[in-house]
Protein backbone atom coordinates (compact mmCIF):
# COMPACT_ATOMS: atom_id res chain seq x y z
CA UNK A 1 0.00 0.00 0.00
CA UNK A 2 3.06 2.39 0.68
CA UNK A 3 4.09 2.48 -3.06
CA UNK A 4 0.38 3.42 -4.07
CA UNK A 5 1.01 6.39 -1.39
CA UNK A 6 4.10 7.06 -3.24
CA UNK A 7 3.04 7.06 -6.37
CA UNK A 8 -0.07 9.07 -5.51
CA UNK A 9 2.70 11.99 -3.67
CA UNK A 10 4.66 11.88 -6.74
CA UNK A 11 1.51 12.72 -9.39
CA UNK A 12 0.61 15.35 -7.27
CA UNK A 13 4.39 16.34 -7.24
CA UNK A 14 4.71 16.61 -10.55
CA UNK A 15 1.42 18.70 -11.26
CA UNK A 16 1.94 21.03 -8.96
CA UNK A 17 5.97 21.30 -10.60
CA UNK A 18 3.88 21.64 -14.72
CA UNK A 19 1.43 24.26 -13.14
CA UNK A 20 3.73 26.23 -12.14
CA UNK A 21 5.84 26.44 -14.78
CA UNK A 22 3.22 28.72 -16.40
CA UNK A 23 3.41 30.67 -13.10
CA UNK A 24 7.16 30.67 -13.38
CA UNK A 25 6.41 33.04 -16.60
CA UNK A 26 5.40 36.14 -14.36
CA UNK A 27 6.83 35.27 -11.43
CA UNK A 28 10.23 33.69 -11.65
CA UNK A 29 10.24 32.69 -7.79
CA UNK A 30 7.80 29.56 -9.15
CA UNK A 31 11.05 28.33 -10.94
CA UNK A 32 11.90 26.89 -7.22
CA UNK A 33 8.33 25.56 -6.79
CA UNK A 34 8.75 23.73 -10.29
CA UNK A 35 12.66 22.40 -9.41
CA UNK A 36 11.59 20.94 -6.04
CA UNK A 37 8.52 19.26 -7.70
CA UNK A 38 10.16 17.55 -10.42
CA UNK A 39 12.95 16.70 -8.00
CA UNK A 40 10.72 14.96 -5.95
CA UNK A 41 8.71 13.44 -8.01
CA UNK A 42 11.41 11.27 -9.63
CA UNK A 43 12.48 11.33 -6.27
CA UNK A 44 9.07 9.51 -4.55
CA UNK A 45 9.10 7.45 -8.77
CA UNK A 46 12.24 6.09 -7.47
CA UNK A 47 11.23 4.73 -4.27
CA UNK A 48 7.84 3.09 -5.71
CA UNK A 49 9.97 1.69 -8.37
CA UNK A 50 12.55 -0.17 -5.29
CA UNK A 51 9.19 -1.59 -3.24
CA UNK A 52 8.33 -3.46 -6.60
CA UNK A 53 5.57 -1.78 -8.90
CA UNK A 54 6.77 -2.29 -12.30
CA UNK A 55 8.24 0.48 -14.16
CA UNK A 56 5.19 0.00 -17.00
CA UNK A 57 2.13 0.36 -14.25
CA UNK A 58 4.41 3.26 -12.44
CA UNK A 59 5.26 5.48 -15.52
CA UNK A 60 1.93 5.08 -17.26
CA UNK A 61 -0.09 5.63 -14.06
CA UNK A 62 2.28 8.58 -13.21
CA UNK A 63 2.38 10.26 -16.55
CA UNK A 64 -1.42 9.80 -17.90
CA UNK A 65 -2.85 11.18 -14.20
CA UNK A 66 -0.10 13.91 -14.36
CA UNK A 67 -1.57 14.62 -18.09
CA UNK A 68 -5.02 14.33 -17.06
CA UNK A 69 -5.25 16.17 -13.86
CA UNK A 70 -2.89 19.15 -15.43
CA UNK A 71 -4.96 19.89 -18.26
CA UNK A 72 -8.19 20.06 -15.86
CA UNK A 73 -6.79 22.25 -13.20
CA UNK A 74 -4.98 24.45 -16.02
CA UNK A 75 -8.43 25.21 -16.94
CA UNK A 76 -9.60 25.89 -13.75
CA UNK A 77 -6.55 27.53 -12.28
CA UNK A 78 -5.48 29.86 -15.63
CA UNK A 79 -8.59 29.32 -17.83
CA UNK A 80 -7.65 27.25 -20.34
CA UNK A 81 -10.41 25.43 -22.94
CA UNK A 82 -10.58 22.22 -22.71
CA UNK A 83 -12.29 20.81 -25.80
CA UNK A 84 -15.13 18.22 -26.72
CA UNK A 85 -11.90 16.23 -28.60
CA UNK A 86 -9.13 17.04 -25.43
CA UNK A 87 -12.21 15.14 -23.07
CA UNK A 88 -12.32 12.35 -25.46
CA UNK A 89 -8.69 12.36 -25.28
CA UNK A 90 -8.77 12.47 -21.53
CA UNK A 91 -11.41 9.57 -21.47
CA UNK A 92 -8.77 7.21 -23.57
CA UNK A 93 -5.79 8.18 -21.37
CA UNK A 94 -8.11 7.11 -18.36
CA UNK A 95 -9.38 3.71 -19.90
CA UNK A 96 -5.90 3.05 -21.21
CA UNK A 97 -4.18 3.28 -17.46
CA UNK A 98 -7.12 0.74 -16.59
CA UNK A 99 -5.88 -1.29 -18.63
CA UNK A 100 -2.35 -1.27 -18.06
CA UNK A 101 -3.22 -1.96 -14.21
CA UNK A 102 -5.68 -4.32 -14.99
CA UNK A 103 -2.67 -6.25 -17.36
CA UNK A 104 -0.06 -6.13 -15.14
CA UNK A 105 -2.53 -8.17 -12.59
CA UNK A 106 -2.54 -10.44 -15.16
CA UNK A 107 0.80 -10.97 -15.91
CA UNK A 108 1.79 -11.23 -11.94
CA UNK A 109 -0.59 -14.06 -12.65
CA UNK A 110 1.01 -15.54 -14.79
CA UNK A 111 4.45 -14.90 -13.29
CA UNK A 112 3.63 -16.62 -9.76
CA UNK A 113 2.09 -19.88 -11.71
CA UNK A 114 5.19 -19.91 -13.93
CA UNK A 115 8.25 -18.40 -12.44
Amino acid sequence: MTKWFLLVGAIVCEVTASLSLKAALEEPLFYLVVAAGFGTAFALLAAVLRRGMGIGVAYGIWSATGVVLTTVLSSVIYGETVTGLMGLGIALIIAGVLLVELGSHDAEAVHEVNP
